[in-house]
């Protein structure tokens, strides 16, 4: 009887040796040996920006007098200094590589509805321009400058570059324009009531 039981646990024991190894062999480092290795890729998310909720009043030292316009172009966004340590922080669109500009100007002159008129190397770039060489009237809604634009003036008189409205929206807080400083349109006519000609803009 003894023997019997013995066998038993003999046999029993050697079984389960068998499917210890079968499982052992079937895996290889870890991995089942027969699996198949996968080969999905990495997707690539696009970085969506933020949407833009309109002007905020922000924290902001500055030893520049109120109403002085600062643009950071690195932040593509535009600072009014209100004084106290406050500014109201619009966000815009700034001129793409190659196309930006930086430093001191002031406002030297105001005009509601703009006429816009490209640059000839503007329209060396885009020839489909060239008939408005002698200058888009404004109002009109394809008029690149939007409803409002101030003309930024340093020593040597007009810069060619202005802060102004824009027909695209979307490209508010990116690199996209040909230097000039586009706002949403209800906020650049905003910013048009209260700046004065001669208002100091510091662009950096």
């Amino acid at each position: 009887m003894e023997r019997r039981n013995f066998l038993r646990m003999l046999l029993g024991g050697m079984a389960g040796m068998t499917i210890l190894t079968q499982q052992a062999q079937a895996f290889q480092f870890g991995k089942p040996k027969n699996a198949k290795t996968s080969n999905t890729k990495k997707v690539k998310t696009k970085r969506l920006r933020p949407v833009y909720q309109g002007r905020t009043e922000v924290s902001f030292n500055s030893n520049e007098k109120p109403g002085t316009l600062i643009i950071k172009t690195s932040e593509r966004a535009l600072y009014k200094i209100l004084g106290n340590g406050k500014a109201l922080r619009y966000l815009v669109a700034v001129g793409k590589e190659g196309f930006s500009w930086a430093g001191v100007a002031k406002v030297g002159m105001k005009r509601e509805n703009p006429v816009w008129t490209p640059p000839p190397e503007m329209i060396d770039r885009k020839p489909e321009y060239a008939k408005w060489a002698e200058g888009m009237p404004g109002g009109l809604p394809i008029n690149p400058l939007g409803p409002r634009a101030m003309y930024l003036f340093d020593k040597g008189g007009d810069t060619g570059f202005r802060i102004h409205g824009t027909i695209h929206p979307e490209s508010i807080g990116t690199a996209a324009s040909s230097g000039c400083i586009r706002m949403l349109n209800k906020e650049v006519i905003e910013l048009y009531g209260q700046t004065r000609v001669g208002t100091k803009v510091i662009v950096i």
